[in-house]
């Protein structure tokens, strides 16, 4: 039975892999930045009650970091598993549009936090003697570019540079870092805007034939993930979903598949 931390967790990719750790039978720490969570989601993980906790945390903030490490550190009386899971994209609008706010928040959320969070993680896990940091990676990780997203993408490729570097700073000791790649996966990231309204993608009749191709609801995602992060021991793994292998085939067959989720 393994203690998990995951940042970001109270929807999406990151609800779907708590969900799935406590399946596997972990304790695990869900985090987001509302004061409590939602009643539907306190229903959801009913089945779990007593095997969770929730812990309020802005990861831009790393005092609230440090809180998350320290709370479920005295819940669970040590740390296995920390995952940097928290994300934020920008409005789809070409860099120079992008608003101060919005600019500055992408930044402080998908980088400073993430690291941040590695930082406690692996002063933490160095001490209690072991552990695994996983962050994890999104589109600009393996260099594409595509255009109004490369805020977001500079941070992820920013991302999986810290990460690989983490590694081999930990190299020689019972910590490891690695990396998660889910590829594309359906959640409000991609079909909402920061603040809530329909992203501008999903009228673009190529992301969506593409996005219906590639992408994945996230418990499918998680439940391929979630035994893969359990088993593994290797230092700067990259967990990953979404091969190129896979997305090959997924073209190659695109046609006979009837599923469509957007």
């Amino acid at each position: 039975m393994k203690n998990i931390v995951i940042t970001g967790s109270t929807r999406g990719i990151g609800f779907s892999m708590a969900t799935e750790f406590l399946r596997a039978g972990c304790n695990v720490t869900l985090s987001g930045r509302g004061k409590a969570l939602a009643e539907a989601t306190q229903r959801e993980l009913l089945p779990f009650e007593g095997k969770y906790i929730y812990v309020p945390c802005n990861v831009q903030e790393k005092a609230n970091l440090q809180k998350l490490w320290d709370v479920s550190l005295a819940q669970w009386g040590g740390i296995d598993i920390w995952i940097n899971n928290a994300g934020q994209n920008t409005p789809h609008l070409f860099s120079w549009e992008t608003g101060e706010t919005d600019t500055e928040n992408i930044i402080k959320t998908n980088l400073i936090g993430m690291i941040y969070g590695s930082q406690i993680a692996a002063t933490g896990m160095l001490k209690q003697g072991q552990g695994a940091i996983y962050s994890m990676e999104g589109l600009g990780s393996n260099n594409m570019i595509q255009r109004k997203t490369i805020l977001y993408g500079t941070t992820k490729h920013a991302l999986t540079y810290f990460m690989k570097g983490m590694a081999q700073e930990l190299e020689g000791t019972d910590v490891i870092a690695g990396r998660l790649s889910p590829g594309m996966v359906l959640t409000d990231f991609i079909t909402k805007t920061p603040n809530g309204q329909q992203s501008q993608v999903m009228v673009n009749e190529k992301f969506r034939k593409t996005f219906n191709i590639l992408a994945d609801k996230p418990t499918t995602v998680a439940k391929i993930l979630i035994p893969r992060i359990l088993s593994n021991t290797s230092n700067d793994a990259q967990i990953a979903w979404l091969t190129k292998r896979k997305a090959a085939w997924r073209f190659i067959t695109a046609g006979f598949r009837k599923d469509r989720l957007i």
